[in-house]
């Protein structure tokens, strides 16, 4: 009895040798067959008369949404035509997404699916490779791929990556990866393997889409980096610190003693970025990242949370706060964005039965003085409670440098004091600047110019307490001079 539906058909890894005879007899028996690629060597060797289709040359399905556009395509066929067969390379369940996609849609349409497997790409590779699949063993499709930013999968496992398609599809895919490896990283590129013409090319990760034999039965293989390269590796090293054969001072540490460390690291971090050295930020970044782990793991031993958990729930903010870069939302300014902003998390409390809090009460009190002025002056101008222009801004430092200046009592200097400072804060901000570093910028000079100015005392043989203010002045004037030139 004929089956209708939608039958899927592999076609293994070379010549029609490696097919199964119910996929033989499949293919010769049909007169129409819908193929991932044309450019499989079993279609050679098919009888005359089948009329292939292949989805090789149409540009609409060589995007990163491939395996949802063709199954599509599959799918209408079989409501169309009452049956289709679709032929993938390999197997089809094996590093294929077309079919993962196929099986994903047709649910709840009523159309049966046949799969008639065959013979996946990964024992011939492996064949080739002379290796035995590693446990952690990674398989991708390339143009899926090649339609990210970041690499899926931790560095440390090795993976092997199918369907390679010459041009721009492996640029693509090289500067993915280029973003987790380096861009010499030895990798191998396995074509035709099983085939008579089988060539395994070792390369440098960077020179994969200039290789003269990558064709639609290429895979890459990806080796894998050296241990202790994946953020899953260093959370098995903080767990194995927390064991109990572990580190005593790591065991002995909780959420509260951890504290002044999280915060120390803050800092540090924030001086790398003044430095602007990558190398210092890079190892600040590190040990900011290990507090996170740490606390982390003491959730995870108290059952609070996991690492799982705290990225989940990140990832699921940001792109719920992000319409208009993960759904079809169109926003043309920063200034919507920020109000859109505003309004999800209004809507966020009230799907939590929150009550609805203070545009300020989100601001943490412990940040730094003069970042939660800025916070709050950018919170209100959300709403509009700003000046128009920055005339009235600067205005305002005058104004209350006079009350200042007329304040009696030392409750109401204070008081004023901190106006003054409040509002210069605020021209800052309107001049688009952060004034927490601004701050830590003139700190920083203040600090190398006064280092001048005691060396300079120093190879008179003397101390800064031994000078006048005015050759101190003198000094610094110096000290300004000389470091201008250094700029």
């Amino acid at each position: 009895m004929e089956f209708n539906g939608i039958v899927i058909v592999g076609l293994g890894p070379a010549g029609a040798n490696n097919l199964t005879r119910e996929a033989w007899d499949c293919l010769i028996q049909t007169k129409e067959i819908w193929a991932r690629t044309r450019y499989h060597p079993v279609f050679s060797e098919l009888p005359e008369g089948i009329v292939i289709h292949s989805f090789d040359d149409e540009d609409e399905f060589n995007s990163s949404d491939f395996g949802t556009d063709i199954a599509k395509k599959i799918i209408a066929l079989a409501k169309e035509q009452g049956k289709v067969t679709y032929t993938v390379p390999g197997s089809p369940f094996i590093a294929e997404e077309t079919v993962r996609q196929i099986m994903v849609q047709v649910e709840g349409t009523g159309i049966p699916v046949r799969v008639i497997d065959g013979m996946s790409f990964l024992e011939p590779v492996c064949s080739a490779l002379g290796m035995d699949p590693h446990p952690k063993l990674v398989l991708t499709d390339s143009l899926y791929l090649a339609g990210l930013e970041i690499p899926f999968f931790p560095v440390s496992s090795p993976a092997l990556i199918s369907n390679l398609r010459p041009g721009m599809e492996v640029s693509d895919l090289k500067l993915t990866l280029m973003n987790n490896y380096p861009d010499d990283y030895p990798v191998k590129l396995i074509h035709n393997a099983g085939l008579p013409d089988e060539l395994v090319e070792e390369i440098p990760l960077h020179q994969i889409d200039q290789s003269l034999h990558t064709g639609l039965m290429s895979t890459l293989y990806l080796p894998a980096r050296e241990n202790g390269r994946a953020f899953e590796d260093f959370q098995q090293i903080i767990a194995r610190l927390r064991a109990p054969d572990g580190c005593p001072w790591d065991k002995k540490q909780t959420h509260l003693s951890l504290r002044p460390y999280l915060l120390e690291e803050c800092y540090e971090v924030l001086e790398a970025l003044d430095e602007e050295d990558p190398e210092h930020l890079m190892e600040e970044l590190g040990d900011l990242l290990l507090q996170i782990v740490l606390h982390a793991q003491i959730a995870t031993e108290e059952q609070n949370f996991n690492m799982t958990d705290i990225i989940s729930a990140i990832s699921e903010k940001i792109v719920r706060r992000h319409p208009h870069v993960f759904t079809e939302l169109q926003v043309d300014s920063v200034e919507g964005v920020l109000s859109n902003w505003e309004q999800i998390k209004a809507d966020e409390r009230k799907n939590k039965g929150e009550e609805r809090k203070g545009m300020l009460d989100g601001i943490p009190a412990a940040l730094p003085a003069l970042t939660q002025a800025e916070q709050i002056q950018r919170r209100v101008k959300r709403v509009g409670f700003d000046w128009k222009t920055i005339e009235p801004v600067a205005a305002k430092i005058h104004e209350e440098l006079q009350e200042l200046k007329e304040a009696d009592t030392p409750e109401r200097k204070q008081s004023e004091a901190g106006d003054v400072l409040f509002a210069v804060v605020n021209l800052v901000r309107w001049l688009e600047i952060d004034p927490e570093v601004a701050l830590r910028e003139t700190n920083s000079r203040f600090r190398k110019r006064f280092s001048y100015i005691e060396a300079a005392a120093a190879k008179q043989g003397k101390h800064v307490d031994d000078f006048s203010f005015e050759e101190l002045d003198a000094l610094w004037e110096e000290a300004k001079r000389e470091m201008k030139k250094d700029d």
